[in-house]
């Protein structure tokens, strides 16, 4: 079955081209020109002019649409509906801090769906290995220093299927787990720590190459203390989450970020369940959150407990607000956080050989239809 999408304003980390075409076979993108003549097709897809971007690409939610990740099963289903009809057509699944037996069970549920959900790319463990002063939205009971048979555990349990795993790099038997899980192939990230510009170094040159939604739950840039930030700043190996929504990261500050790390920058939601929901009370693994205005917090606190951002809300941001190019904020929602987990030769671009995940936006940014392994969402 084939797929010619044509008419578009096409814009991904390549840059934009007007009057694109593209022709999905199955799930993936066979070829890709400008203009006239266009290929024969089974189904073709007039996209009007408008702004065809590829599927976004979320390293870090914890839910939406009203449902919990950590609720597992329908839940994680619902939560990813909520975010792919905004954009997401492909998710990482995090985890906040939970006892290592309950871990161990959401981790075999997420296997199953990466198993049979393609959209799925596999668990974020956010949760356990944190610092305790900089534990954010995590409850303080159920941390721990990664030692050797946590991570043994974890990676049994998620069976080739942990992604991303954040850590502080300053627990006990931090340093040693980053050499082991590089050596299982995931990605590690480091964040929610009180690390300084040097330790954060070391734990690059070990292998971690990812910082987990900079400025918040870490070190900010001190003049005679730079901190995890600077140090990110300066590897180019190193890529940064970013939650822009206007609310964890000031506009200016964003901006800064896409200027300090050009091409490392990833948006990411880490949306909680009343993201593309209502304000309410809700559950955060195993702590109360409420949202009023859009802002989560701790029951009782004024402590941030993820988002209710999606993506193409992230987009918006990121370019009526931080002022930063569509190419450059396009590029983050996809080429940057697909690079970062190693999926860069198969999402990101609309181009031969990719998977067929693409946005059709409007001239003001909003969705109005997606489609994700060439299926309409």
């Amino acid at each position: 079955m084939t797929t010619l999408f044509h008419g578009a304003q096409k814009l991904d980390a390549h840059g934009q081209i007007d009057d694109f075409w593209m022709l999905v076979r199955g799930d993936t993108i066979e070829s890709v020109g400008s203009g006239t003549p266009h290929p024969d097709a089974d189904h073709r897809v007039d996209v009007h002019g408008h702004w065809f971007v590829p599927g976004f690409v979320d390293l870090h939610s914890h839910g939406g649409g009203g449902h919990s990740f950590d609720d597992g099963g329908e839940e994680i289903s619902a939560a990813l509906a909520a975010h792919r009809a905004h954009g997401t057509t492909r998710s990482v699944i995090s985890l906040v801090a939970n006892p290592v037996a309950q871990l161990r069970e959401s981790l075999g549920v997420i296997a199953e769906l990466v198993a049979s959900d393609p959209l799925v790319l596999g668990s974020h463990l956010e949760g356990p290995f944190l610092s305790s002063d900089r534990r954010g939205a995590h409850n303080p009971q159920f941390l721990l220093d990664p030692l050797p048979w946590a991570i043994e555990e974890l990676l049994g349990a998620a069976g080739g299927t942990l992604r991303q795993i954040t850590i502080a790099p300053e627990r006990e038997g931090a340093l040693e787990a980053i050499d082991v899980l590089v050596e299982n192939g995931v990605t590690v990230a480091i964040g929610h720590t009180n690390a300084g510009a040097d330790l954060a170094r070391e734990a690059f040159d070990r292998g971690a190459r990812l910082l987990t939604h900079v400025f918040n739950a870490m070190p900010g840039i001190h003049h005679r203390a730079p901190g995890p930030i600077i140090t990110a700043f300066e590897d180019d190996r190193v890529t940064l989450e970013l939650i822009l929504d206007g609310l964890h990261v000031h506009p200016d500050v964003a901006a800064l970020v896409f200027r300090s790390a050009p091409g490392r920058v990833a948006l990411v939601t880490d949306a909680m369940a009343a993201a593309a929901s209502d304000d309410g009370d809700y559950r955060l693994g195993s702590l109360n959150v409420t949202v009023r205005d859009g802002l989560a917090v701790l029951s009782g606190t004024s402590t941030i407990a993820g988002s209710t951002l999606t993506q193409d809300a992230a987009l918006r941001c990121a370019i009526e607000s931080a002022g930063v190019s569509p190419q450059d904020a396009v590029r983050a929602l996809t080429t940057t956080p697909a690079t970062a987990l190693g999926y860069g030769h198969r999402f990101g671009y609309l181009a031969p050989g990719y998977a067929a995940d693409a946005v059709l936006l409007d001239h003001h940014w909003g969705v109005t239809e997606v489609w994700a392994a060439g299926v309409k969402q």
